[in-house]
């Protein structure tokens, strides 16, 4: 197995996806933050993608973009709309989660803007780029 560029970007998006999930998990389970319905959405995205694309990276199998994109694309969207819903006021008439956790409070507010909508936000796009990057630099 010959290590490429290309599989240097699968490596550094499985380990984006790796951190994400510890982090949620940290947030969950040590930090005893209760996560929202969108919550539940953007780890929906997130888990397979940790398992999927070090999958992918160990085995330098580019096939995979075309099955983590769309995880890694529809979770920054819900991220996206996550984030908006915490700081944007206009959105707060919106009430995707209804009973239980509500969706638009920000258990952390580092700097004022870095929330863990923001963080998944982050971490989504970033694995998207490196997708994209791996598949541009065969």
């Amino acid at each position: 197995m010959s290590f490429s560029r290309s599989a240097l970007f699968l490596y550094l998006a499985w380990f984006v996806a790796v951190v994400a999930t510890l982090g949620s998990l940290y947030f969950s389970e040590i930090r005893l933050f209760l996560p929202c319905e969108l919550c539940w959405y953007q780890r929906i995205a997130m888990y397979p993608l940790a398992v999927l694309l070090g999958i992918a990276a160990y085995t330098n199998d580019l096939k995979i973009t075309k099955y983590a994109l769309p995880f890694s694309i529809i979770g920054g969207l819900i991220a996206f709309y996550h984030y908006l819903l915490e700081k944007v006021p206009g959105f707060a008439s919106v009430k995707p989660c209804s009973q239980g956790i509500p969706c638009d409070v920000a258990w952390i507010n580092w700097l004022g803007f870095i929330t863990i909508p923001f963080l998944a936000l982050t971490a989504f796009v970033l694995i998207t780029v490196f997708l994209l990057i791996s598949k541009k630099v065969r």
